[in-house]
């Protein structure tokens, strides 16, 4: 049943996101594992891939990335908050960001929303710490692999539509008030109510 439900959610959320044909998504769904991802908090996935067939192997057959702006964004903020992180997890981290992007109550780009301040400090750490140089070549070549294919429309089907993570190191106060919809690695992650 568990299985029938993910792939119901996963075909959800496959009609839900725009792909571009361009974006020459594997067609392969189904083979990885990954005990390390958690709907709800409540055990292992089944052996669906997480992450619609993307692995690092494709990532890194992909030409080199490129972009604006809001790429630049997207890579710091998948490589400060994630890069220690599986694949699944600095996924995770990049559909956090483009879900805020998505929703009124969040600034319209992706850069908007890594720079957000707010409530005594910004939304993300390493803004507020001033990092901006990426030390780790590959973690960071990673990084933009992600971003890129996240902006070219990568179906967003990790987190249950999240809008907040934090690592199991801290307990923020909206925690406790916010919907859990995933554990990924060090991270948990939660939607805005409503």
């Amino acid at each position: 049943m568990i299985r029938d439900l993910a792939t119901l959610a996963l075909a959800m959320a496959l009609t839900a996101t725009s792909v571009s044909a361009e974006a020459s998504w594997p067609a392969s769904m189904f083979g990885l594992q990954s005990a390390a991802v958690s709907p709800d908090v409540r055990g292992p996935l089944p052996a669906t891939a997480m992450t619609d067939g993307i692995t690092e192997e494709w990532l890194l057959s992909r030409p080199e990335p490129t972009g604006d702006a809001q790429w630049e964004c997207l890579t710091e903020a998948v490589y400060f908050e994630a890069r220690g992180e599986s694949l699944e997890g600095q996924i995770a981290v990049a559909e956090v960001i483009l879900n805020r992007v998505d929703n009124p109550l969040y600034p319209r780009s992706v850069c908007g929303v890594v720079k957000q301040r707010g409530g005594g400090g910004c939304q993300f750490s390493y803004v507020c710490n001033g990092r901006t140089k990426m030390r780790e070549k590959g973690a960071a070549d990673l990084a933009g692999r992600i971003a890129r294919a996240m902006l070219d429309g990568a179906p967003r089907i990790l987190t249950g539509g999240a809008t907040h993570f934090h690592t199991r190191a801290v307990r923020p106060s909206w925690s406790k008030r916010f919907p859990k919809t995933a554990a990924i690695g060090a991270h948990l992650f939660y939607r805005h109510p409503g």
